[in-house]
């Protein structure tokens, strides 16, 4: 099979099966690695070589946010070691082909067409049973009429299909609601270091998403997300419906747009649990949106409360599948993604591509490290050993309890006290999946303690608290995966977590890699059993983090 041949040093390795193996030693990696990002997705990520594959759904976000083939081929040929498999270099210029060979179109006449480049491509959809009822009129060999209300079930269904479409037939305007941008350079400059002007990457995320019309913009925690989203509502100047995580992220988006925008209170609703106001901006939360009642869903009219302009999405690649279902109806209006990792751990990546639109930005972490807009981070795991009798208990289990068993060993507390004890001073957060482990950590610690229990009234209290400093360590459950801004946190245990959650793995590293005023690096520790079903789960949950360039040390905590 001919092949194309590579440097002879280069840090890839490219094979037929469309995986690509990096030397994370070898002095290009890490250019090797930001050049292949856009189109790769990591699957392994153990110390010496890196295990990355190309899938069609990672080549069609690199199309729409503007690679071409060309690119994409030059950078495997740049980096790869040895001669590229040319039946790779074909396959990956004939999957970025398929993206826009379909194009949804607005036909002044007919309304929403489904236009084919490749007359061919449109008889095959056509066709398929998926898009049964979805097809009306032909209007001609390269367009047929697509109902409005089908607009994101069309998009669904050509995607699993294979020929995922260019979505080009615009956004209602919405209506009109004046926001702008304001300086604040009192209280944001005390925030976060140059917050009141957009920062380079902050503009640049805002230009490609408004360029692109709808899609994700995915940004390191601490890096602003919230002040894109603003940016963009500033540029859009109509009614916004925020869709967030929980009361306490809705909660600080409001006072997050009080202090960035013109908006004032009174022109800003939350809609939650407590709450149910509908205003030019309102801010629900997923919760709520996916209540149902006797079969249905009685908030979801929320969705056609008002003639939104724009409709954004606070960390989506949580976004629940009510809420998918939600989405596709929704596809006249722009639609603003906003996250830290598309990783979904429920593999439903390429809804979010259909439904909120492509990847338009993409800020490595390490590339913001670089330039200083986020603290550097050091990972670390820890690794002790269980007892005797902790062991024997724990090859008895059943397969279902072993990650409990491992995951709350008594033995973690005394490791925290160590590693709490090498920070004097600093601000560090416990965290972990398992409530009654947590409790006594907390206990053990004399610190507070935040669960899904507590009230959101205490949560802001508590926030509150160790913002100032008035708190030193604050022991927290996943409540605090998403959304919350404490910058002043430079140190995070982790005791236990979601089985194997990448996401939630960059969301913890996240709250902590806000930058300091001083400079000064952030710790994030993992503490795992060694040689149990705790060790092998934390190895996934560092798979996103590898991505980005972290490395994880190993150490045993025998050596503290």
């Amino acid at each position: 099979m001919p092949a194309t041949p590579g440097p002879p040093d280069g840090p890839l390795i490219v094979q037929s099966d469309k995986t690509v193996l990096l030397e994370v030693a070898h002095p290009a990696a890490d250019d090797a690695r930001r050049a292949i990002a856009p189109f790769a997705e990591l699957e392994r990520a153990p110390e010496h070589i890196h295990t990355y594959r190309i899938t069609p759904l990672a080549l069609w976000n690199a199309r729409a946010a503007g690679l071409d083939p060309e690119t994409v081929i030059h950078v495997l040929i740049t980096y790869s070691r040895f001669p590229v498999p040319h039946s790779l270099l074909t396959e990956v210029a004939e999957t970025m082909g398929r993206y826009g060979r379909l194009q949804l179109l607005s036909d002044p006449a007919h309304g929403l067409v489904l236009h084919a480049t490749d007359v061919p491509v449109l008889e095959e959809v056509a066709r398929s049973r998926r898009t049964a009822g979805m097809l009306g009129e032909r209007l001609s060999p390269e367009d047929v009429v697509v109902h409005p209300s089908e607009r994101g079930n069309l998009k669904q269904a050509l995607i699993k299909l294979g020929w995922p479409a260019e979505d080009l037939a615009g956004y209602v305007d919405g209506e009109r609601h004046p926001i702008t941008l304001t300086d604040d350079p009192a209280g944001a400059a005390a925030h976060a270091p140059g917050a009141f002007a957009l920062r380079p990457y902050q503009s640049q995320a805002v230009e490609a998403f408004w360029a692109g019309g709808s899609g994700v913009v995915v940004l390191p925690c601490g890096a602003g997300k919230t002040l894109v989203g603003a940016a963009c509502m500033a540029r859009s100047s109509t009614t916004t419906l925020i869709l967030v995580t929980n009361a306490v992220s809705a909660r600080q988006w409001k006072e997050e747009l009080v202090r960035f925008t013109s908006l004032t209170e009174d022109e800003i609703g939350e809609y939650s649990g407590s709450r149910k106001e509908v205003r030019p901006v309102t801010i629900a939360t997923y919760q709520v949106l996916t209540t149902r009642r006797k079969g249905v869903y009685p908030h979801l009219d929320l969705l056609d409360a008002h003639d939104w302009g724009l409709i954004v999405y606070d960390e989506v690649h949580l976004l629940p599948a009510p809420v998918f279902r939600m989405t596709a109806e929704l596809q006249a209006r722009r639609r603003l993604g906003l996250t830290a990792t598309l990783v979904r751990e429920d593999g439903r990546e390429d809804e979010v591509f259909s439904l909120i639109g492509p990847k338009r930005y993409d800020a490595p972490w390490k590339d913001l490290e670089n330039q200083g807009w986020i603290a550097p981070a050091v990972c670390t795991e820890v690794r002790l050993a269980l007892e005797a009798g902790e062991r024997m208990t724990y090859a008895t289990a059943s397969p279902e309890d072993r990650y409990r068993l491992a995951a709350t060993t008594p033995r973690k507390i005394g490791v925290v006290d160590q590693l709490l004890a090498r920070h004097p001073g600093e601000s560090a957060l416990v965290i972990g999946q398992y409530v009654d482990q947590l409790e006594e950590i907390a206990e053990h610690l004399g610190a507070p303690l935040i669960t899904g229990a507590t009230t959101v009234r205490e949560r802001q209290r508590l926030y509150a608290a160790f913002r100032s400093g008035q708190v030193g360590t604050l022991v927290v459950s996943k409540v605090a995966n998403f959304s919350i801004d404490l910058p002043g946190a430079s140190v995070a245990v982790q005791v236990s977590g979601s089985f194997g959650s990448r996401q939630e793995e960059a969301q913890r590293l996240g709250r902590i890699v806000r930058p300091k005023e001083d400079g000064r690096q952030a710790h994030f520790y993992t503490v795992v059993a060694r040689d149990t079903v705790d060790q092998d789960i934390a190895a996934h949950r560092q798979r996103f983090l590898a991505e980005q360039g972290y490395a994880y040390d190993v150490v045993d905590a025998a050596d503290l």
